[in-house]
């Protein structure tokens, strides 16, 4: 009988490895692209994420709905806030390093919610006439949770009506939690939250309308606007809001913005 070449002594064993051979080199190649590519998803993402954190709403990425000669959210009439950022700018320091003053002027969606008494409300409703530091957060979200007590004692030490030619001052603390309404409400009262009104949204939709202005690509996200909507700065990111800091920069703000930091009645 012929003897087949797999049979020959030896030779079997080497006609085995080089398919075994040739095999795992094709493993191995496409496993150094599947880590290739997620290196460059991952770095992808972190760079988006980066960039959003840090440029203004006219670098923001062009969409269907920002694709026009003005950056959506830029709005001229929002000068005077942008000059009260130029004017606190040097106070974004120390535990508020990360504060951007928004030197462009910009408008904020009028973001709908709940209330605390759960009825429909609209950021330009709440908060009174003056500035507001709108906080976006959720109870899942760990930076958030931490400084919710801090966010608390600003209020208490910093929140007010107004009045005459004094602007007023609060922090609105808008909640994003989409699947036990009541979480929020127990985490404040864990945690003896007495100043923070609750303000709830939850579809989230509040956090895909900032989206479209720069804002929202992560939680918390902070911007302290006027009570025409008009963005002064913002904060990607959780802050010491109970620092010496953060109370010279807020204070210093609303003596800049003065007056004109109050809304005007409609035509």
């Amino acid at each position: 009988m012929t003897e087949r070449p797999e049979d020959a002594t030896g030779t079997g064993t080497a006609g085995q490895a080089r398919p075994r051979g040739r095999f795992a080199l094709i493993i191995l190649a496409a496993l150094l692209l599947g880590v290739l590519a997620g290196l460059a998803g991952v770095y992808g993402i972190g760079g988006l994420g980066r960039n959003a954190d840090a440029t203004p709403p006219a670098s923001a990425p062009t969409t269907s709905a920002s694709a026009s000669s003005a950056p959506a959210g830029e709005d001229a009439s929002c000068g005077a806030a942008s000059e009260t950022a130029g004017k606190i700018a040097d106070l974004a320091r120390g535990e508020l390093a990360a504060f951007a003053p928004t030197l462009k002027p910009t408008r904020i969606p009028d973001l709908a919610f709940l209330g605390p008494d759960g009825t429909p409300a609209k950021l330009s409703q709440v908060g009174g006439d003056g500035l507001k530091l709108v906080n976006v957060w959720a109870t899942w979200c760990v930076p958030c949770r931490k400084e919710m007590p801090a966010l608390d004692e600003l209020q208490a030490k910093l929140g007010r009506k107004g009045g005459g030619d004094m602007p007023g001052f609060e922090v609105v603390a808008l909640n994003i939690d989409t699947r036990d309404p009541a979480k929020p409400k127990t985490f404040f009262d864990e945690i003896d939250i007495k100043h923070l009104a609750l303000y709830a949204d939850p579809k989230a939709q509040a956090f895909q309308d900032l989206r479209a202005v720069g804002r929202g690509f992560g939680l918390p996200t902070t911007m302290l606007i006027d009570a025409k909507g008009c963005e002064i700065g913002h904060i990607a990111g959780p802050a010491e809001w109970a620092s010496g800091d953060a109370v010279a920069l807020i204070e210093a703000a609303l003596a800049a913005a003065g007056p004109g930091a109050k809304a005007t009645a409609a035509p």
